[in-house]
């Protein structure tokens, strides 16, 4: 049986369309922001929040206290989780989206701490040191005999990182076997496809000789990704960490956004913005 039934499925589909829809209209706002790598995520981010995730949508509890932990180390695409974070949970409203990156706003370009956010538990957007954090507090949960999961999302330019593989080796030495990894695995950074500035070569035979069990799967596919967090579920407590390889198309859902680099950290002007928009149908009612 399919991990989601068909009214799951459909309603996760609207919410990454609503989502997405968001992340346009945040980052036009704004004038600036990382829509690419957010549009991309929008079906993670709706899984996760839509399904996956045990916590307590209309408390934020700040411990993290019997309760699975998400960690965002790739922060520059906080338009996906500030707008599924206002969408699924009872933590700000909606029309908070609308002061993206705006002075005093809480929703910094990078998510951060200080303004006291819900839903937020520690800043990020200074990329390698998101695994890290997330080995801490899963280490912290089985000292504590709190059987719940850590996940953390990564960029594949990311893993261009030292620090990466510090908290990699260190998650299978000490066996961190209640720690979900997933890599945004679309082959893009900044300055062009991550293959070109220092590829990865073999990422699924890098974690794997690393001592951690590797999944590999269509982000952009949600039953399919639905169907591999199902497994990477199961594999959990079993001795090793466990990373998920998420195959995605930066700027999905956005024809002229996809097959490039270039959206990675510039938003659209009103016509791009407008273009966008009507290729995405709203589902939720915009904010």
């Amino acid at each position: 049986m399919p991990y989601l039934t068909e009214d799951e499925l459909r309603n996760i589909l609207d919410l990454s369309t609503q989502i997405r829809r968001d992340i346009i209209r945040m980052t036009h706002g704004a004038k600036s922001g990382h829509p690419g790598g957010s549009l991309g995520c929008a079906d993670l981010f709706a899984l996760l929040y839509g399904k996956v995730l045990k916590i307590d949508k209309d408390q934020f509890n700040p411990e993290g206290n019997n309760e699975d932990l998400f960690f965002l180390s790739n922060g520059h695409i906080s338009p996906v989780w500030y707008s599924t974070l206002s969408r699924t949970t009872s933590y700000f409203p909606t029309s908070e989206l609308k002061t993206f990156r705006k002075i005093d706003s809480r929703l910094q370009g990078h998510p951060a701490t200080e303004e006291h956010l819900p839903g937020i538990r520690v800043a990020s957007g200074s990329l390698g040191q998101g695994l890290s954090v997330a080995n801490g507090a899963a280490l912290s949960k089985k000292l504590n005999e709190d059987d719940h999961t850590v996940y953390v999302l990564m960029g594949d330019g990311e893993q261009q990182e030292g620090q990466i593989w510090e908290a990699v080796m260190f998650a299978a030495q000490n066996k961190i076997d209640n720690i979900i990894g997933i890599v945004d695995w679309n082959n893009r950074q900044i300055d062009g496809d991550v293959s070109d500035i220092m590829g990865l070569t073999d990422l699924d035979a890098k974690y794997s000789s690393f001592g951690w069990e590797v999944l590999v799967c269509d982000g952009n596919h949600i039953q399919e990704l639905a169907e591999t967090i199902q497994n990477a579920q199961k594999l959990r407590f079993k001795g090793k960490p466990i990373v998920i390889l998420m195959k995605t198309e930066m700027g999905f859902g956005v024809d002229f956004m996809m097959g490039t680099h270039k959206w990675h950290g510039v938003p659209p002007n009103d016509e791009q913005a407008e273009k966008a928009l009507a290729q995405l149908k709203e589902t939720m009612g915009d904010y």
